[in-house]
């Protein structure tokens, strides 16, 4: 399915958040997710789905100096 990660369109086949970020690969930590401008905790990932068309955010945090 079609899905916007960080306004780019991107062609996945995760149909959960969790599989999604399995999918991208993401750290276990230091990333957030907010689906259609609304922020999803870690914990509810698993029960969060994703759907054809949604705007998908994902926010990794960055140390530096």
């Amino acid at each position: 399915m079609k899905i916007k990660i960080n306004n780019k369109e991107t062609e996945v086949n995760a149909t959960t958040l969790s599989e999604l970020a399995a999918e991208l690969s993401l750290p276990e930590k230091g990333v957030a997710v907010a689906v259609n401008n609304r922020m999803v905790t870690r914990a509810d990932w698993n029960q969060t789905e994703v759907k054809e068309g949604d705007n998908i955010v994902v926010i990794k945090a960055v140390c530096g100096g």
